[in-house]
């Protein structure tokens, strides 16, 4: 199934003992998706409470690590036991709620519900000649609540999942924290979306985050960004 042209992140997964530097995230990437890709530091790294003070200043088994005043904070990937994927999901956690919550102050308490972007999109797709993308997107622009986000810089397309509440929006982006836009797994299947739809990205994730979950504190995981 081809991605859509914008950039997306794609989680490659590596088997224990599996060749996992970031050449070999990259001929997965060619092999099943058939384009390139940049590593996308997404990920916080883990210290261990005892040995964290030694090990913050290395980058042994992590994939494009960032630092800062020396220590390691980020990297594209590593070793699943290197790599802090519940401080990640916090984090992400934290800053969705910060959105929604600013969101409900300017945006919800002040404009009424509107229709969201798949209503519009639902209609292009059902006569492509009467309503092209561009006209669907206008009828979705010209919403009040839609160029109210707009002008607050907070993205309109994100709109059903605001409206849906704030236990969905923040569940929706830490699931998006870990993995991203699409998932290869070991033996090379690609896991994704079977649609654009919220619900179709939720079933997606689910079964992203629980194969994650299955997988060894010794495999290993590269973020990769793809145009």
């Amino acid at each position: 199934m081809p991605m859509p042209p914008t950039d997306h992140v794609v989680t490659v997964c590596f088997a224990t003992g599996e060749d996992a530097d970031w050449f070999a995230a990259s001929e997965k990437i060619n092999d099943v998706l058939h384009t390139d890709g940049t590593p996308a530091r997404r990920y916080r790294v883990r210290h261990r409470r005892l040995i964290g003070w030694l090990t913050r200043f290395l980058g042994y088994h992590l994939l494009d690590a960032a630092r800062r005043f020396g220590a390691v904070t980020m990297a594209a990937g590593g070793r699943k036991s290197r790599l802090d994927l519940t401080g990640t999901a916090a984090k992400a956690a934290h800053d969705a709620s910060r959105r929604w919550r600013a969101w409900n102050t300017h945006i919800n308490a002040t404009t009424r519900p509107a229709h969201p972007w798949e209503d519009y999109l639902a209609q292009h797709h059902a006569d492509p000649a009467k309503v092209t993308v561009a006209e669907a997107r206008r009828r979705f622009e010209q919403q009040p609540r839609v160029l109210a986000m707009l002008a607050h810089s907070f993205n309109p397309y994100e709109l059903s999942v605001y409206q849906a509440g704030e236990a969905t929006y923040v569940g929706l982006h830490w699931r998006i924290a870990l993995i991203g836009d699409a998932l290869i797994t070991t033996d090379g299947r690609l896991l994704m979306p079977a649609s654009d739809s919220v619900a179709d990205r939720f079933r997606f994730l689910n079964d992203a985050c629980a194969y994650l979950r299955g997988l060894r504190s010794s495999a290993r995981l590269c973020a990769v960004t793809i145009a």
